[in-house]
C-alpha cells in the first residue's frame, strides 16, 4: 500500500554503503527497500522514491518510478582551469581518442564502458567492433595522485568526506572533523570498514577542504554542478592538489564518510524528478524507456 512516507531503494547487490544508508535511513524514519530483481517494484509504482545503486540499475527503475537523477556534466573536468584539474583535459569522440600516439589517461565520462586508465597510445583503445565511434570520452594528461579523497557536496557546501586510495591502491580512512564553508564539521566519526578508527591527518584534511572550496567556487561561476554530487580530488607526487573527477552521489560508494550526511547527498541526487528545482534540471540523466 502506498503511503506518504519516503522510499530509499536500494539495488539488488547491496554493497557496503548501501548497508550504511539503509540503516540511516531507517534512524530518520524512511522506509529502505532492497530490490529484488532490475525491475521497478509494483509495490513502490506512485510512491516518493529515491534510489541509491549502479547506472544500469537507476537506468532500469527511474522513469517507471519518476526519478530525477542528477549527474555532473560529462565535460565538466574540460570546465574547470588548469589550476585545479593539474593536467590537460580534452572532451573527445572514442574515435579521435584512437588517434593518440602517446600515453594518455582515457575514460568513459560517465558510465563505465570500458576499463579507465593510462593507454600506451589510441590503438590500445577498445574497436570499432566493441564501441561506436562517436562514443564520448575524457582523454587527459597522465597524472599520479599520492592520495585521493572523496566529498559529498549538497547545495555548494562539503557534507561528507573520505579518503579512498594511497599510491593508487585502496585505502579508506575517515575525513575528520576540519569544518566546512557552511556546515559545522565535516563529521568523521565513521569507521572504516576493517574496523579501524585509522584518520587522514588533520593538516591535510584541512588542505583537501581548502582545496575544494576552490573547485566549488568554480562550479559556481564556470563549471557548474547539480546540487548534490560527489567530486574527488587528490594530491599529487610532486605536492599539488588537483580535481579527479566528479560523479553522481546516488551511485558513489561512500568509504568512510559518515553515512547520515551521505545520505542527505544521496536523497537530493536520486529522488522524485518533481522535487527538483529549476537549476537542477540540466543535470537530469537521459533515463532510457524500458520495454519488458
Amino acid at each position: 500500500m502506498i503511503t506518504d512516507t519516503p522510499v530509499l531503494l536500494l539495488a539488488p547487490r547491496i554493497n557496503e554503503t548501501g548497508l550504511q544508508l539503509r540503516t540511516a535511513a531507517g534512524r530518520r524514519g524512511l522506509r529502505a527497500f532492497v530490490a529484488t530483481s532490475w525491475q521497478a517494484p509494483r509495490e513502490l509504482l506512485g510512491a516518493a522514491v529515491h534510489v541509491y545503486g549502479g547506472p544500469l540499475f537507476g537506468d532500469a527503475v527511474g522513469r517507471e518510478l519518476g526519478l530525477g537523477l542528477l549527474e555532473p556534466a560529462a565535460d565538466w573536468l574540460t570546465r574547470l582551469p588548469l589550476a585545479l584539474t593539474g593536467r590537460r583535459v580534452a572532451f573527445t569522440t572514442l574515435a579521435e581518442a584512437r588517434r593518440l600516439r602517446r600515453p594518455a589517461f582515457v575514460k568513459p565520462p560517465v558510465d563505465k564502458l570500458f576499463a579507465a586508465r593510462v593507454y600506451p597510445d589510441g590503438g590500445a583503445l577498445p574497436g570499432p567492433g566493441l564501441l561506436d565511434d562517436d562514443t564520448p570520452v575524457l582523454v587527459s594528461d597522465v597524472v599520479r595522485f599520492a592520495t585521493e579523497y572523496r566529498l559529498f557536496v549538497l547545495d555548494g557546501a562539503v557534507r561528507a568526506g573520505s579518503r579512498y586510495a594511497v599510491d593508487g591502491d585502496l585505502s579508506v580512512a575517515p575525513l575528520g572533523t576540519v569544518g566546512a564553508p557552511g556546515t559545522t564539521g565535516v563529521p568523521g566519526s565513521a569507521q572504516a570498514p576493517d574496523g579501524g578508527s585509522t584518520q587522514a591527518p588533520d593538516r591535510e584534511c584541512a588542505e583537501v577542504l581548502a582545496f575544494t572550496r576552490d573547485v566549488l567556487a568554480a562550479a559556481a561561476s564556470e563549471a557548474p554542478l547539480p546540487s548534490a554530487s560527489v567530486v574527488d580530488v587528490g594530491r599529487t607526487e610532486d605536492g599539488r592538489w588537483a580535481v579527479v573527477e566528479a560523479n553522481a552521489a546516488w551511485a558513489s560508494g561512500g568509504y568512510a564518510a559518515d553515512p547520515d550526511a551521505v545520505l542527505d547527498v544521496v536523497l537530493r541526487s536520486g529522488g522524485p524528478s518533481a522535487q527538483l528545482p529549476s537549476t537542477d534540471r540540466p543535470f537530469l540523466r537521459e533515463l532510457p524507456e524500458v520495454v519488458r
